[in-house]
Formats: structure tokens, sequence, C-alpha cells
């Protein structure tokens, strides 16, 4: 087995984020000569080059290195779900967990799991990071995040994932428009008027894929990389959206003007919104706490469905 120290994995796991060895010292509150003897170290007892240090050129993990880096973190996480799990076995649990949140419903999420959340373990510190699946996958899989919670679509292998609540496709429309009065619309008669895009993954490439299952081709007005400029344009009367459904959002845009929501007739689109975590990572007792506070918070009407907490 190879011999090096828990120290030596938690200065290495650190390194991706940094670009040069001196800021990751720094950073890290460690000599750059030691942090250097450090990673050569590690680089003796695994056999293999895991970073080149070139002082004009900084800082550069080589490939060995990268998934080094990963399974440093990995390891060091399910270390400190260890003592996490010790001290929640005496009633008490302490410490951050870190959440990914998908950014199109992170209004909808985040704030009643930070009004609530705090007053059962007020000694758990939950850190957010609001972005798109591009932005929270890698971070999930570097170990930068213990969980997040997503659209249940486009995801790779390799995720454990549990249901929080259910979601579908939804036509958002000026109140004044043709079809504003109907019960639900045909996005065959939606397919000519001007789309309000919202562009970000997985979103857009679910709406092109709702468009080419009927045959149809979207007449797209502008793509907006923020739901709530979205939303502003189609309040301003400039065309309509297509948004998944979100449990408590108001009818109403960023400046107070108001849309109409309507279920597309066929539906398009259903799936759920779902908390995911890598297979071979062990949520600590800190994400598993917060996880089972989330599906009761946001009492989807199957939420709590697929992989098990315990």
């Amino acid at each position: 087995m190879p011999d090096f120290t828990f120290r030596q994995l938690q200065l290495f796991a650190a390194l991706p984020d940094h670009a040069t060895l001196s800021s990751a010292a720094a950073a890290l509150h460690i000599s750059e000569s030691a942090l250097s003897q450090a990673i050569s170290a590690l680089e003796q007892a695994v056999g293999e080059q895991l970073c080149v240090r070139r002082k004009a050129r900084g800082l550069q993990l080589t490939p060995a290195g990268q998934f080094f880096a990963q399974g440093a973190r990995r390891l060091l996480h399910d270390a400190e779900g260890l003592v996490s799990d010790l001290a929640g076995t005496a009633g008490r649990l302490r410490g951050p967990v870190k959440l990914g949140v998908f950014a199109t419903f992170a209004s909808t999420v985040v704030p009643p799991i930070l009004a609530g959340f705090p007053a059962r373990h007020p000694e758990v510190t939950v850190e957010v990071t609001v972005g798109t699946h591009d932005d929270l996958l890698p971070a999930l899989d570097a170990g930068l995040l213990d969980l997040a919670i997503v659209y249940d679509m486009f995801l790779p292998r390799g995720y454990a994932r549990l249901k929080i609540y259910d979601t579908e496709l939804m036509a958002v429309l000026p109140p004044d428009h043709r079809l504003a009065k109907l019960d639900a619309v045909d996005l065959a008669e939606l397919a000519p008027e001007p789309l309000i895009m919202y562009d970000s993954s997985p979103s857009t490439s679910n709406t092109d894929t709702v468009f080419a299952e009927r045959g149809l081709q979207p007449n797209i007005l502008t793509s907006m990389p923020q739901v709530v400029l979205v939303q502003a344009l189609v309040g301003r009367g400039l065309g309509y959206a297509l948004l998944m459904s979100r449990p408590h959002q108001p009818p109403q845009t960023i400046e107070g003007r108001q849309v109409v929501v309507r279920p597309l007739d066929p539906p398009a689109s259903r799936t759920s919104v779902a908390a995911i975590w890598p297979e071979q990572t062990r949520l600590s007792a800190r994400a598993r706490a917060l996880l089972s506070y989330a599906v009761e918070a946001l009492h989807g009407p199957h939420a709590g469905t697929g992989t098990a907490l315990e």
C-alpha cells in the first residue's frame, strides 16, 4: 500500500483550485518549499508524476494528478462524514454542507431550506452554489459539492438520486396573448410565435428535443441566460417562453408584471427535480439531514422516491 499521510492528501486535494504553487501554499498556510516536498513525496509513493511545476507556467496537474486529486477529495469527504456520523450518534450535527441548486428554480428551493433547516441543526452551515448542469456536475465530481438539486434529465451515469418533486414543461404567456384564455396550449399553435428561449444546460437541449419530437421548428426571438430575464420579456409582451413548472412560484415577473402559465396539450417533457450525488460517495449525516429536510420543505406529491437515504 502506498505510504502517504492524511495531511499530504489534504494539501494535494486543494491544488486544482490554484494556478500557481505559491498561491496554493498561501491559501493552505504552508511554505512553498514544504508544499513542493509534500507533492514530491506523494509522487514517489504512487509512482506517477502528478503535476508539472514551472515558475513561468504556474502549476499544472497531469491527468494522473487530476484523477488523484478527485480521489483524494472523496477520501477526505468520507473521513469527514465518519466524524460527522459519530457526532450524530450523540444527537448533534455540526460542520458544513455544500449544496448545489439549479439556477432556474433556486429562488423557490433555497429560501425554504435556509429558512427552516438551521432551526433543526443550528451547528450545520449550508453553503449554496447556484448554476446549471455544466457548473454543478463537475463540482460534484470534484468533491466541491456534497449534493445538488437539479432536473433529472440528460444526466450522465454514475449519480445516485432522490426525487423531490415532479415537474413538466409549461407555456408562459403574456396575459393578453391569444392563447392565454385556454386551459392548455398545443405546442403546434405556439411554434410560429416568437419564443424567448431560456439558454442553459440542460434546458436548451430539452426545448430543442420537445420541438423535434413534434416535427416543429421554434421561432426564436432571442435567447437569455437567466430565467428572470426570460419572464421579464414575456411580461413585456415580446413573446412566450417554455419553462419547467415550479411549486409556489407566483405568475409575476421581477418588474411586477403578470404572466399566464399554461400546461401543454399534449404534455411534454414530464420529469422531476431530484437531489443527486456521485454513486461512489457516501453522504455524510449532515448531507442526509439536509436532503430529508429539502424533501419535507418542498413537499412534492411524490417526493422522496429513489435512492434510500439510509
